[in-house]
């Protein structure tokens, strides 16, 4: 198993936006292989920024590498930019192999 997940450091007041944008979105990931299951999930709000992640379970590293070449990923991104004001930079992706 792999879990992907995707940092976003979003701007103080801009939190309901970026959540609504995630609940309103076509993640294209029903009929990918080897997808299991994607939460959206928000951290701690400090002076700076509200932390959120995306975390996304796959059968496989493969199966998530798959995706992240696909037609269905491209479509899941292609709004991205249109939300820059919402980001204290760039998204912070982290990977990992279930161990146990």
């Amino acid at each position: 198993m792999f879990i992907a997940m995707n940092r976003f450091k979003i701007v103080l007041g801009k939190e309901q936006e970026f959540e609504k944008i995630w609940r309103e979105r076509d993640t294209h990931l029903k009929n990918v292989v080897g997808f299991q299951k994607f939460n959206l999930v928000k951290g701690e709000t400090n002076s700076e920024f509200s932390l959120y992640a995306s975390h996304s379970v796959w059968n496989s590293k493969e199966d998530f590498v798959n995706w992240t070449k696909s037609e269905a990923f491209r479509l899941a991104h292609k709004n991205a930019g249109k939300h820059k004001d919402l980001y204290l930079g760039a998204p912070n992706f982290e990977g990992f192999e279930v161990v146990i």
